[in-house]
């Protein structure tokens, strides 16, 4: 099993070689660029019956993995808003890789698939999209807003930064009461139920390691298994996320050269 885990704009040359050699591939985040190529290597695993899986260790988390389940037990209700951010204070030099589009550089790629995927997780793919942001003087996203709209009335707001410092924290508001996810909320290791009327109820992981590790858990599970995709991260949610990520880029105006 192969590792991708070189800047963006590599990881679709990196994964197919892999993928062409016989290999199974866990792939970085973003898993690539856009989603046309997302496609040609999901489709290339399936034809050399291959494992693929990007690498979105939040979802493999156990305290996410536990949230995602008390949400849908109704634990607070039906869910109308999920509340996400992600951002880093900088300031970045313009050499850095952030700030390269050519690298797919650019607060969305790099942290705006956590706020996304906590909303999709939650709330599943979008009925209307509404995305700004203030670009760099090389052309990618340093300041930026996204609005999910779900035609159940539920709605997510998400940002994602290089030029501000914020708590990274999540919030899940249901019609019977909320959740909160701390800093940071990625790589959570507890979240605190509010339920209407009723005393808070903190809920712990075991506060091991930073993260990957579960990841990486899943991935030896699925190669044990035989199976060619991990239910934690199927194929289906990453060309899901990943047409999102097209959508809200040509909001933005910005171009990633490949």
């Amino acid at each position: 099993m192969v590792y991708v885990a070189t800047p963006h704009s590599a990881h679709y040359a990196a994964a197919r070689i892999c993928l062409e050699a016989g290999r199974a591939v866990l792939c970085e985040k973003p898993f690539t660029l856009d989603l046309a190529t997302s496609v040609e290597l999901i489709d290339l695993a399936r034809e050399r019956q291959l494992f693929l899986m990007e690498a979105m260790w939040m979802r493999c988390n156990p305290v996410i993995r536990r949230l995602s389940e008390v949400v849908a037990d109704g634990a607070i209700g039906e869910v109308r808003s999920v509340h996400a951010d992600f951002s880093l204070a900088g300031p970045f030099e313009p050499t850095h890789r952030l700030r390269a589009p050519e690298l797919g550089g650019g607060a969305l790629l790099d942290l705006g698939v956590y706020p996304i995927h906590l909303a999709h997780l939650l709330l599943g793919v979008p009925d209307h999209v509404r995305a700004w942001a203030k670009l760099t003087p090389e052309g990618v996203d340093e300041n930026t807003g996204m609005i999910f709209g779900y035609d159940s009335g539920a709605l997510a707001a998400l940002t994602c930064a290089l030029v501000r410092g914020t708590p990274v924290a999540g919030l899940i508001t249901g019609s019977g009461g909320r959740i909160e996810l701390p800093p940071a909320f990625f790589a959570a290791r507890e979240f605190v139920l509010h339920r209407d009327g009723a005393e808070p109820e903190v809920f712990r992981g075991s506060g091991e390691g930073t993260g990957y590790h579960h990841e990486a858990a899943e991935v030896h599970r699925c190669l044990r298994a035989h199976q060619l995709e991990s239910p934690l991260v199927p194929h289906r949610v990453t060309l899901e996320v990943m047409r999102l990520l097209d959508d809200i880029r040509t909001q933005l105006g910005v171009s990633y050269a490949r």
